[in-house]
This record gives structure tokens, sequence and C-alpha cells, in this order.
């Protein structure tokens, strides 16, 4: 009688535990909510469409709320994604690509948009060539983004110029693109690696001149300048949930090259809610010419970028961007 007891004991447990982790299973592939990240950058304008537009609403199932954040550059938006604060978005591919070769668990599993790279010059600074950019001062979003080694990477292979990070003669700053314009009139910065739209408003306010325009910067036409990522932890346990995430990020790409005023209008809202600027039509025009948007990512063209930053010692190993790409979400 008292094994009976016993073993009715143990069965009762153990019903309890596998109920317990059914439960944290159900947790964790159900989740009552998903916040989504991006710049207030042309480049990521499929946020600001799917955002605005309600898709990733309204390719959640099971009444998933969505959240977005707004972020000033990649490396804030990668913390944001390996402490779980987010569950994915878009960021340019530096980031993701230095990130993953340190060691982060993520996933490129869309391509954003291609192109928007611009180097600016200040007007009265002297400079009328790259040649000139030896003891002046350049600033990028952050140490190591995507706009910070497209520039150094074609400064040091055509001009042999290098910053004063590797004790170069350039000297280099970080700052918010949205601020460039004001830093060029107060004579603080003398050159620019911007991302769109904000070489645009530069040229219109005059501030500053191109000194190379997109086709012309390293990668310009072909490197990603926005990627869509998420975590590997959830692009292999809760494949559900990514594939929903990828399809609302396609529907806005197409949305985007299907009806590019709509999706300009949309941008300038977004941009203005963002960060408090009103960015005409015409700065937008522009901008628009000098980026592609694509959901489509080349691997190849990855880790040609990731060998350059390891190149320039923004990197300590040499990369490996093999399990970086996951494209089985792309439809």
């Amino acid at each position: 009688m008292r094994k009976k007891k016993l073993f009715l004991y143990v069965f009762i447990i153990f019903i309890a535990v596998l109920a317990g982790c059914a439960k944290e299973n159900k947790d964790t592939d159900n989740k009552e909510k998903i916040t989504i990240g991006y710049f207030p950058n042309i480049n990521h304008v499929a946020g600001m469409v799917a955002e605005e537009e309600k898709m990733y609403e309204s390719e959640m199932p099971n009444g998933i709320k969505v959240e977005y954040q707004y972020f000033p550059d990649g490396s804030a938006f990668m913390t944001a994604l390996e402490t779980g604060e987010i569950e994915g978005g878009l960021v340019g591919p530096g980031p993701a690509m230095n990130h993953f070769a340190s060691g982060a668990k993520i996933n490129i599993v869309a391509g954003g948009s291609t192109g928007g790279t611009v180097i600016m010059a200040r007007n009265k600074a002297g400079i009328e060539s790259p040649k000139d950019l030896a003891n002046k001062t350049f600033i990028s979003p952050r140490v190591g983004c995507t706009h910070n080694v497209q520039f150094e990477a074609q400064m040091k292979k055509e001009y042999n110029l290098t910053s004063d990070r590797v004790q170069g003669k350039m000297k280099h700053v970080t700052g918010k693109p949205a601020t460039y314009h004001s830093m060029f009139i107060s004579e603080k910065i003398d050159v620019a690696t911007v991302p769109e739209p904000w070489a645009s408003v530069i040229e219109a306010e005059g501030s500053g001149k191109v000194l190379i325009d997109t086709p012309e910067v390293a990668w310009g036409e072909i490197l990603p300048a926005a990627v869509f990522v998420t975590s590997q932890d959830l692009a292999k346990n809760n494949q559900e949930l990514v594939q929903h995430m990828v399809n609302a990020h396609q529907q806005a790409t197409a949305f985007i090259q299907d009806n590019p005023e709509k999706a300009k209008t949309i941008a300038i809202k977004k941009i203005a809610d963002i960060t408090e600027q009103k960015l005409s039509k015409q700065v937008i025009d522009k901008a628009w010419k000098r980026i592609d948007f694509t959901s489509e990512v080349d691997s190849d063209v990855l880790q040609d970028f990731s060998n350059a930053s390891y190149d320039l010692q923004f990197l300590k190993d040499k990369p490996n961007l093999k399990g970086l790409v996951d494209t089985q979400f792309l439809q």
C-alpha cells in the first residue's frame, strides 16, 4: 500500500513538472509583446512605413502587441537586441557584423536598403578633394559604424590617410547625423560621412558640399545600408514569430517600391516625430535617389566589408561571418 502511495506521489510530481515545462515553452513561443527598432534615417524607411501602416500588427498572430524603439546609432541598437530589449529591426551592417564577429548570437534575416552614404565637406574648410583631409576633423555616427568603415577604408586605400584612432592624420569624432549641419555651421567639424537624408539637408542648407557621392563611396551602391536582424535564439526557437516579422518587413519594402510618394510622406512625418526636424519634400526627393530599397542581402559583400573593418583595426580578430546571414525567412 505504501508503495502505491509513493508511486502516486511521484507520478503527481512528474505531471506537475511537465505542466510547468509546457507552460514555460508556451510563454516563450507566445510572446505578448514584441519591440521593433530602427533609426530615423532614410535607409530605414521600411521601419517607418511598417509602423505607420501597422504592418507588424496585421501580421502578428494572437493579438501580440507591437511597440517601436528608435536608436541614434548601431551600438545602442545592438545592445538592446542582445539584452532582449527589442526582438529585431533595422540596423547598419557594420554594427551587426562587428558584434557577430565579437561573439553576439544574432542573425541577419533580410536586407533593408543599399546606398545612401555621402561624404560631405564643410564650406570654407579648405577642402577641394579627399587629398586635403590630412589634419582635418571628420565625424561619423559611431566608431566602427557602417559609414565610418566606408570612409576610412576608402581614405586608406586611395589616399593613404588614416584616423587618429590608429595614429593617423585625420581626427575622428562621433555624433548624431541630424546635428551635422549645425556642426558645419559652428565649424566644429570639417568632413562628415553622412547617411541620408542628412547629406541632402547639408546640401539644401548650403553649409557643405558633396566631396564623394554615393556611387563613388566604398561599396557605395552594393553594400547594405540597413539590414534586418534578430537573435539566433529567436530564429531557431520561434521561427513562426520571426517569419511574421520578416513578412511585415517585406510588405513594407514592397510598399516603398510601389508607392514611393506615399512612403516619402511617411518618412517626412516619422523623422519629424522622432528628431523634431521637419524635412522638405525637395530634401527627401534628393536623398531618395541615392538609395535602393530591397530585402535581399549579399553575404559575400558583407564578408568583404567586414574584412576591411579588421584591416582598419575595428576588430581584433579576422572575421568569419559564416552563420550570420539566414535567408530562410525571405519569400
